[in-house]
């Protein structure tokens, strides 16, 4: 075992530590991080050839989440970790994102980030740990790498911005913003934020950059003691034959011309033209060129195909498809096209178009989360983002979601949270399914603007309605050299160096997702993506948006369930409930409701008819009511003995009426008087200490002429002549409950 070094510093009031050559020996790259005490195990790996047939660089980033980190079982039927969590698939992305681009774009040794969740401090997230044990593992291993990065959470709590805050602080920040950054930019930005304002928003970016800047530093000390010297890789050059023979079979002005298209379709037709023409004039060509040169023909022409779409947008100022640098694609909002359910809307944007549906349902529907996270359990408002094969005109089969449509929907949700109402307000558990229909870029804000739409279209009482858009980047030689693009279309997202999406209301940001393929952004790019998003997001607001829908509805589809409420005494739910939920069950079989009580007390019955609705919370009201001595009841006999009937006066709530409470006449056999099933009016005439109850018919019956005489074991009434046996009550022995 290779001896065991520490490194510590100080950061947001906990200690934060790396150690290296402690375990994983055999990884290129290993770190065991703690930061209070939650502990982090890093490790990188890189296979000693490149992949073949591969045109990209094979990262992978991996965040496994140990419940046993938190003093857990696994809630699954096989009691270990299986699927990773969404939130683990956020967290791989996040990790992965800021990462990238700081590899050689050209490597194809497949590489394997593992981060291990050990041990969880819930005041020291192990997200933000697990960034920095990846970015130390990567750093002091063999496998190139242009970093190291940091990187750090800002909350903003009473107004004051707050560097990776605790718990308690987490739950009442109005911002959850991650950045991540190099020695000197910004590289990643993840953002939640309840309509936080752009200059807030920036000094937040900026106070995690500085902060940033310390921890990268500590980081090369941790290099320069135990870093290993870079491996070779072998490089993927396109031979500059390649280039030439493009030049001959497509001319750079020619170039612009198969570019030059607002139909993704027509524009990748061309572009197929283009490798087909260069693979025939490769063909003409002697065999030793032919060998050399095939192999990299579709690298070749993306190569081409970005250095002249670049060229369009930085030198000559036009975009490819004739917009203007501020000017978004054509615009249209419309809501209701599904007849039957909850709430629906259409929105597109220039090729990109996305349908959005909301789904009400009980609070007994919210999310179950199997985390780490004490702060959160369930969550009641779901979003999820599909995108089939189809909306980009291929033909791959469904495989379910990928990292990239729930981190999409993460991003959709995280914008949307922020205006929703209260559970109080609207006890309802909603989901909101973004199906995109067509991409060509910003789907995922796309599906912010739909899902808003849909959401008061469904008559969910929104706060303020929410837009979403993208900023894209090109950039010259000079930090001071870059031309900002409004609405980036999937060409200039994939050829760009950024695609920074901001989501919000008029009034702030409700989220930020940034993506780069250069080494950081500075100060000015990132203040000149949220004043120009916050510019466009104004424009759809009120340009389309609300030109569809205005507010939201204030009644819900008739397809949708109604939820009413109320409220019972916590001491009482036990009795609503019933024994093995037998009361509970025979109102839900009564009624053809859903019942969700919670803790508190707070009672949602929720179904389709509205007369239903009112009964079931008419009945719970009144079992969960006191029952008073002199309060009068129209009881149902459930129960018949010799010394009396028990009579149903609430669900759940049975009272003796003794025999000699039925009448003031004397009666031999309760059975002829009373039968199972017959509803008679009862008085509460008796409440005992165990809380049984007693009542009288007989209390409300009038009294015989004179009142009642027993005289000589006789008494006779005096409307009849007919001879009444005396009787003597006596006490059973069963007791009195009886």
């Amino acid at each position: 075992m290779s001896q065991v070094q520490t490194f510590e510093m100080e950061l947001a009031g906990h200690k934060l530590t790396a150690q290296v050559g402690k375990v994983a020996e055999q990884a290129n790259g290993a770190v065991w991080m703690t930061y209070g005490d939650t502990t982090v195990l890093s490790t990188a790996t890189a296979s000693k050839e490149p992949r073949e047939g591969v045109d990209f660089f094979p990262l992978s980033v991996d965040y496994e989440e140990k419940m046993y980190s938190v003093g857990k079982i696994p809630g699954s039927f096989l009691k270990r970790e299986g699927r990773p969590s969404e939130n683990a698939t956020l967290t791989s992305r996040c990790i992965d994102r800021p990462m990238r681009p700081l590899f050689p774009k050209d490597m194809r040794n497949d590489v394997s980030i593992v981060n291990t969740v050990l041990s969880v401090d819930q005041d020291c997230q192990p997200e933000k740990l697990a960034m920095l044990g990846s970015s130390i593992a990567v750093s002091i291993s063999d496998i190139p790498f242009d970093g190291p990065i940091a990187a750090v959470a800002v909350g903003l709590v009473d107004g004051q911005l707050i560097i990776n805050p605790n718990s308690e602080q987490r739950k009442v920040s109005d911002l959850d913003l991650t950045v991540a950054s190099t020695a000197d930019k910004v590289v990643m930005i993840e953002a939640g934020a309840n309509e936080v304002s752009d200059d807030k928003m920036i000094e937040a970016i900026f106070l995690a950059h500085e902060t940033n800047q310390k921890i990268v530093a500590w980081i090369n000390e941790i290099v320069k003691a135990v870093g290993k010297p870079k491996m070779s890789y072998q490089e993927q050059v396109v031979p500059e034959a390649v280039f030439d023979a493009l030049k001959q079979v497509c001319p750079p002005e020619q170039m612009e011309e198969v570019v030059f298209t607002d139909d993704k379709m027509v524009r990748d037709q061309r572009v197929a033209k283009v490798t087909e023409d260069l693979k025939a004039y490769i063909a003409t060509l002697p065999e030793e060129e032919q060998e050399t040169m095939l192999p990299y023909v579709d690298e070749g022409v993306y190569q081409y195909q970005k250095k002249t779409v670049r060229k369009m947008i930085k030198v000559d100022g036009k975009r490819p498809d004739g917009r203007k640098m501020t000017e978004i694609r054509p615009l249209h909002a419309e809501v209701d096209l599904l007849p039957r359910v909850h709430g629906s809307a259409l929105f597109s944007r220039g090729q990109t178009q996305v349908l959005d549906v909301v789904t009400l349902g009980a609070l007994s529907d919210r999310q179950i989360l199997d985390s780490l996270d004490d702060n959160e359990q369930t969550k009641r408002y779901i979003h999820q983002y599909n995108m089939p094969s189809y909306s980009t005109g291929e033909t791959k089969p469904s495989r379910g979601p990928g990292r990239r449509e729930i981190g999409h929907g993460a991003l959709a949700e995280r914008a949307l949270v922020p205006v929703l109402p209260s559970e109080e307000e609207f006890p309802y558990a909603i989901r909101a399914v973004s199906e995109v229909l067509s991409s060509n870029g910003s789907t995922s804000q796309a599906s912010i603007c739909a899902s808003s739409m849909a959401l008061m279209a469904a008559g969910v009482p929104i706060k303020a309605p929410v837009a979403g858009i993208s900023c894209g980047l090109i950039t010259g030689d000079t930090d001071d050299d870059f031309v900002l693009l409004t609405d980036i279309q999937g060409l200039e997202d994939f050829f760009g160096d950024m695609d920074f999406k901001v989501a919000g209301t008029h009034k702030g940001i409700t989220a930020i997702q940034m993506d780069i393929k250069v080494h950081g952004l500075t100060r000015a790019v990132i203040e000149g993506a949220i004043r120009r998003t916050h510019e466009a997001r104004d424009y759809i607001l009120d340009e389309v948006m609300a030109k569809a829908i205005s507010a939201p509805r204030e009644h819900l589809s008739p397809y949708a369930p109604k939820i009413f409420s109320t409220k019972i005494s916590v001491s009482k739910i036990g009795e609503v409930v019933g024994p093995k939920g037998k009361t509970i069950n025979k109102i839900i079989e009564d009624t053809g409701v859903q019942i969700d009580i919670e803790e508190d007390g707070s009672v949602y019955v929720l179904g389709t008819d509205e007369e239903m609705i009112n009964k079931a919370i008419k009945t719970i009201e009144s079992i969960a009511k006191e029952i008073e001595v002199g309060e009068i009841y129209n009881a149902k006999v459930v129960r018949l003995e010799k010394y009396g009937a028990f009579v149903q006066l609430l669900p759940g709530k049975d009272a003796l009426l003794h025999v000699t409470e039925i009448s003031y006449e004397y009666i031999k056999n309760v059975e002829d008087v009373l039968h199972l099933g017959d509803e008679v009016m009862v008085k509460v005439i008796g409440i005992d200490d165990k809380g049984k109850v007693k009542v009288s018919r007989k209390a409300l019956l009038p009294p015989p002429e004179g009142g009642e005489k027993r005289q000589g074991g006789f008494s006779r009434d005096r409307r009849s002549s007919a001879p009444h046996h005396s009787y003597r009550m006596e006490r059973n022995d069963r007791g009195d409950d009886e």
